[in-house]
């Protein structure tokens, strides 16, 4: 997580270090696609944890990449502020790159298996 006031050696190692690692990134490419409930989120990305996603969400709304919006139901939805818009297009070039670069490797994505369901 970022700091104030910190020194940072480029904008590069700050855009990164606000983005802290691998369950912020997939959290923010899912909500880029609109807005999500926390349960949403838990069944497309099996692989995380309760409470990591519970704390990673957290750090994306401390940090101003995301937002709790409540609905007149009462149940919330996790939606992308301004901030978190703009981080969405390096978001989309690490997908493109990562799309391109993963097939060419051999890798499967779990949203081509869905996609095949």
């Amino acid at each position: 997580m970022t700091q104030r006031g910190r020194l940072y050696g480029c904008p590069v190692e700050f855009a990164l270090d606000a983005l802290g690692g691998k369950w912020k990134t997939v959290i923010l490419a899912r909500i880029k696609q609109g807005p999500m409930r926390y349960s949403e989120l838990r069944r497309l990305i099996p692989s995380l944890s309760d409470k990591m996603l519970t704390q990673r969400l957290a750090d994306l709304v401390e940090i101003g990449f995301v937002v709790l919006e409540t609905s007149s139901d009462g149940k919330g939805r996790y939606a992308l502020t301004g901030r978190g818009h703009d981080i969405a297009a390096a978001l989309q070039a690490l997908y493109d790159w990562g799309s391109v670069h993963g097939r060419a490797e051999g890798v499967r994505f779990r949203t081509d298996i869905e996609a095949a369901a």
